[in-house]
């Protein structure tokens, strides 16, 4: 995989004056079968999360509350998306380094995996990261 395969989707929205609403389906509008669901909040400032990469695993990143940067990296390009919009969710598939920062107070980070936790499915090593996109491994 590469950077030009990270997507950005847009999500339905419907307004309403009574509050707007929003959601997602698998294989809808999340282009897998969610395996997974984890947030992230309480973030302090100044603060990174993510800075790794999943062997197996894609992603979809969606900002529930205020905003934050994901920078997706794929051993030759790096790129950063700002997600800031409850309404939009950033498609990361697997093999690619990434890492969120600059949260801003009360941000809510969702998150929607393709494959349940596992361990030994992270590389958090960027050198070996690196090594690996180099040989084909991931």
């Amino acid at each position: 995989m590469s950077i030009h395969d990270v997507k950005m989707l847009e999500l339905p929205k419907f307004n309403d004056p009574r509050g707007n609403l929003s959601f997602v389906e698998n294989l809808s509008q999340i282009p897998f079968e969610i395996q997974r669901t984890y947030w992230l909040f309480d973030v302090p400032g100044g603060e990174a999360r993510g800075g790794h990469a999943y062997r197996n695993t894609a992603e979809v990143v969606i900002a529930i509350s205020g905003s934050f940067d994901v920078v997706v990296d794929d051993g030759k390009e790096r790129r950063t998306f700002v997600l800031n919009r409850s309404y939009y969710g950033l498609y990361i598939p697997k093999g690619l380094w990434r890492e969120m920062i600059n949260f801003s107070t009360n941000s809510f980070a969702l998150e929607f995996a393709s494959t349940h936790y596992d361990k030994n499915d992270y590389i958090r090593n960027y050198e070996e990261f690196s090594k690996m996109k180099a040989n084909g491994e991931i």
